[in-house]
């Protein structure tokens, strides 16, 4: 029995290493341009079957198997957890192309993989008490369902902290072009074609969905909505009210990046006063016993060394 255990454990290791290691391979985005070269050097257009086997293993195999099982596990999650899930991917900028079903696929295999090393980390732990057995199970279990969920809100935290970082200079960069003569969907798509971060990606996914006829300000509040930043929300609440009232956003825009620039000077104010209470830790547990190691340590072992120590008054 316990040797089933570890092989099913080590079976599902390896599985869940593959699978992690496949989805989060990097998708280099393909070109309309590369597309034709690559036809072109061909002598005959390649069969349906062809294109299917050239994809790698993980796209051909392991991706649709672990979105059918998504998918049935999706049937019978709540329909308010799964629009949940998919909010906080678009909130994280849905890393490596992944919709609700890929996740709930990859939160299904933690949770069987840590699981099952729980199980066979209690099985073979004899000299183990019962409840620590009990816990080791049940931790394995409950660690696989929420990592996930801690992994994909430090994706939704790290997005957060780069759209605040690009906003003030993307706002300079916006009002540069406006007052030069540009619209203000020109000017976005400058941003988005000068800088590749995650401002920019909104900013041309705001153009495109311009482009196939949706209104600038659902487009606007659509990006507000997906990043949920303050400093977005309120830029994007000015430039829907000069578009209504019809004043000038090259104003408003000047007036923003005025706003953003002072904001970001307050925030490395409030983490560098925020440093000096962070140091503390390390200086009191780290650096303070070392100083006084080297400080008082060869004057301790010199006065209990010599003739005329610090225990030499016991004669008295």
């Amino acid at each position: 029995m316990t040797g089933v255990l570890i092989v099913a454990a080590l079976v599902l290791l390896g599985g869940g290493i593959a699978v992690a290691v496949g989805l989060s391979r990097s998708r280099e985005p393909v070109t309309i341009e590369d597309r034709i070269a690559e036809f072109a050097t061909l002598e005959r257009p390649p069969t349906l079957e062809e294109l299917e086997l050239s994809a790698p293993f993980f796209e051909r195999v392991l991706i649709p198997m672990l979105r059918s099982i998504s998918e049935l596990v999706g049937r019978l999650t709540p329909r308010q957890q799964i629009e949940a899930t998919q909010h906080s991917l678009e909130l994280a900028g849905y890393p490596y192309g992944w919709g609700s079903a890929e996740f709930v696929g990859v939160r299904l295999l933690a949770t069987l993989l840590l699981g099952a090393m729980g199980v066979a980390l209690s099985v073979l732990g004899q000299d183990l008490q019962f409840l620590v057995r009990i816990l080791l199970a049940v931790g394995g279990v409950v660690g696989g369902y929420y990592l996930p969920s801690l992994w994909l809100k430090s994706k939704i935290s790290q997005r957060q902290r780069a759209v605040i970082r690009a906003l003030p200079d993307a706002l300079d960069l916006l009002t540069i072009c406006v007052e030069a003569g540009l619209g203000f969907d020109a000017a976005m798509a400058k941003v988005a074609e000068k800088w590749d971060n995650e401002l920019s990606q909104a900013f041309s996914r705001v153009i495109q969905e311009l482009q196939l006829g949706k209104l600038r300000r659902e487009a606007l509040r659509d990006m507000a909505d997906g990043m949920e930043v303050p400093d977005i929300s309120s830029f994007v609440a000015a430039i829907i009210q000069a578009d209504q009232l019809g004043v000038s956003i090259a104003r408003v825009l000047r007036i923003q990046s005025d706003q953003m620039r002072v904001r970001r000077r307050q925030r490395a104010e409030e983490m560098a006063r925020a440093a000096t209470l962070r140091i503390l830790p390390p200086v009191a547990f780290f650096i303070f016993p070392s100083i006084f190691v080297v400080l008082l340590g060869p004057p301790m072992i010199q006065m209990l060394t010599s003739d005329v120590g610090l225990f030499s008054f016991g004669g008295f």
